[in-house]
This record gives C-alpha cells, structure tokens and sequence, in this order.
C-alpha cells in the first residue's frame, strides 16, 4: 500500500476551555489518519491544559507543547509551526475554536499531492453562530468552479486590488511543509491577519489550489481575535500594509499607488463614521500608532473634511429612521 503523506495539524491555544473539546474530535475524526497533531498551549488560565493532556494521554498523535512565557497570538503560532516534524509534507492549522469536517485533510492532500506546484491549498470554510443556521455563511466563494489551480501571482495580484478574498482564515488553509521550513517567522508580521500576509510572501513562486468542497467551520464569538478585528476595523490597515509590503511584486506602481488612494480614503470614512459613535481612547491610539507604522500619519484636517461630509448622510439617515418609527 502507498503510505499517506505525512501531516502536521497545528491548534495554537489560549483559554479555549469553552470549544477545544470539539475542535480536537474533529481532528480525531478526520479520514485521513497519517498526522501528528501539537496543541500549543500559551499559558491558558482555564482547563485548556487539562483537556489537551486528557487526549494526549489517549491518542498517540497528540503531543502538547507548553510555552514557559505567555507570547502573542501570532507568535504563538510560529512557535507552532516551529515544532513540526521533520517527516511532515503538509501543515494544516485549526484554531482552538474551529474545527474540520471528516474530508478535509484528505480533500487538500489530495489537490496538494495532483499539483506539486501548488503551495498553499484553500476552500470554502462555513462561518457563523447559533444552531439555527440564520447566522451562517460560506466564505471563499470567488474561485470560479472547477478550477482548482491557480497562479499563485494571480492570486495575489487579485486580492490586493481587492477583487477577490479566498486565502480566508487559517483553518481553511493547508500549506506545504517546505514553505515553512527554515522560517523562523513563517507568519512575516505581528498583525492579526498574519496569515494572508503569509500567502502573499510565499505565492510568488507557486501556485494556489482550491477545493470547492465546505471543510471546515469557523465559530463567531465575541472573545475570537477576529471580534477583535472587527471591532477595531484591523482588516483596513492590514490590507494596506500588505500592500505595501508586496504590492511591488504584483502590481504596476501605478496600480499600487491608486489603490493605495482607495484604501486610505475608505480608511478616512471609516474613521469619520467613529467620531459619531463616539469610540474610546483605545480605539483611536491604535488607529493613530497604525498609520504611523504605514509611513502614513493621522492627518486631521483630512479627517476633519470626512467628517463635515458624513454630516449630511447621518441626517438624512436619522430623518428616514424617524419616518419609519412613526409609520
């Protein structure tokens, strides 16, 4: 019998308590069964330990690792991605409070193993909250069925003009093993969206491949780093700082520096819309330190001018929304 490529899966973990139970059977369920899995334990405070150690003790392929300092999110997942075997073809990450539906690693092995240009493998990822369904969507829907292949420049090229978005979160994605060899930071910078940083840096010479299959679930709750993100509209400043960063490489100077301008004037109404909501100090000490590290500092009477023209849309807003009250 031909042995199954050898597979690390990767569940970097802080205070998961709440759904790593469900995350870890959903690995232990998989169909493919030739892979270690390392749960990387950041000094959790709740029974994350406890329950990591309780599976360990049962399946021989879970080994839990325990850092001796509490680090950040993204580092902790490139001390992760630092303990991989060796042995290991491909690397898949599942967040603590994800998990996989039974085909997944063996769908994006499969496609990996088809097409060795292919680095990086992605594919629909159901996300949501609730039992119902009405808070549910699939994300990752831009790749026109069937291709499964794509070049990994056109990719790339694609999502920073913002045409499309399919790297999705990490729990959606497999890598090739040789990618993140000898990496000491295979996730290149400290943001939260790290990861779709990670494809932009290392598609530039492979290709992306896709699975038009639903793999894998991606819980919403409030305590995620993504609520974070949300929270703080994080996604804005990263897409400018990969733009930055790797536009270079994938567009024409010309089209990083209109893009450029679409960003950072989507940047300024968003920010305006926040004068109204009245956010914290939090909020605008790291909206401020952001576009300092971009190179492209707060100018206020640029954001002054924004706010003077969302004036007249929240009034005519407020008007309509006081029309329907009294209907």
């Amino acid at each position: 019998m031909i042995q199954e490529p050898f597979v690390s899966i990767l569940t970097p973990v802080y205070n998961g308590e709440a759904y790593l139970g469900e995350c870890i059977e959903s690995v232990l369920k998989q169909e493919y069964t030739n892979y270690e899995y390392i749960i990387v334990n950041n000094c959790s405070k709740d029974r994350t330990l406890e329950i990591a150690s309780a599976y360990a003790k049962k399946d021989p392929r879970i080994r839990v690792h325990n850092n001796t300092d509490f680090v950040g999110v993204i580092e902790n997942h490139n001390i992760a991605f630092r303990l991989i075997s060796g042995q290991s073809k491909y690397c898949k990450v599942v967040s603590a409070d994800d998990w996989l539906f039974p085909e997944c690693l063996k769908r994006m092995v499969d496609l990996a193993e088809a097409h060795p240009s292919v680095a990086i493998v992605g594919s629909y990822q159901l996300s949501g909250y609730g039992t119902d369904g009405r808070n549910w969507q699939v994300h990752n829907v831009r790749i026109p069925y069937p291709s499964t292949v794509v070049s990994g420049r056109e990719i790339c090229r694609f999502h920073l003009l913002g045409d499309i978005y399919v790297f999705g979160a990490p729990t959606a994605i497999l890598y090739r093993a040789d990618v993140i060899r000898g990496q000491d930071k295979f996730y290149p910078n400290p943001t939260a969206e790290a990861d779709a940083s990670a494809c932009f840096k290392y598609l530039r010479d492979a290709d992306f491949g896709f699975v038009h299959q639903v793999l894998s679930y991606e819980r919403v709750h409030d305590i995620r780093q993504t609520a974070n993100s949300f929270t703080l509209n994080a996604y804005l400043s990263t897409k400018i700082g990969d733009l930055l960063a790797y536009g270079g490489f994938y567009l024409t100077e010309s089209e990083v520096n209109k893009r450029l301008e679409e960003l950072l004037s989507i940047y300024y109404r968003f920010l305006a819309r926040s004068v109204f909501n009245f956010r914290d100090r939090e909020f605008w000490r790291y909206h401020r330190k952001r576009l300092e590290e971009l190179g492209h500092p707060l100018n206020n009477f640029k954001l002054a001018g924004e706010v003077l023209l969302q004036v007249p849309k929240l009034t005519i807003k407020r008007l309509l929304n006081l029309g329907r009250s009294r209907v």
